[in-house]
């Protein structure tokens, strides 16, 4: 079995900051590498990338419209994934998921998901 918990949402006041974490567990994820993704969606949207990082934290990668303001980062050892969201706008309201791709390297979307965790933006 392979499990992703994501955690850390909440309500926020734009111009804040909130961490998620994404945290892998399962005999999948302890038998191979896995490179991790985080989508949001906003009601009413269609689900979109975030950001992703490959198995060995130094290949990372960004939405446009993210980059300098979302950072994501991992920890193997922990078996969990961080999402640093900064300067927090309402336009980042969603929900928010990790998933996992039983890969070293991301290739665009996950094998697995996480149930989702709430972000809310108040303005």
């Amino acid at each position: 079995q392979a499990q992703l918990v994501e955690s850390g949402g909440g309500l926020v006041q734009a111009g804040g900051s909130l961490r998620l974490s994404c945290a892998a567990s399962g005999r999948a994820f302890s038998s191979y590498a896995y490179a991790i993704g985080w989508f949001r969606q906003a009601p009413g949207k269609e689900r979109e990338f975030v950001a992703a990082i490959n198995w060995d934290g130094l290949s990372t990668y960004y939405a446009d419209s993210l980059k300098g303001r979302f950072t994501i980062s991992r920890d193997n050892a922990k078996n969990t994934v961080w999402l640093q969201m900064n300067s927090l706008k309402s336009e980042d309201t969603a929900v928010y998921y990790c998933t996992a791709s039983i890969s070293s390297t991301w290739h665009g979307r996950g094998d697995y998901w996480g149930q989702g965790t709430q972000v809310t933006v108040s303005s």
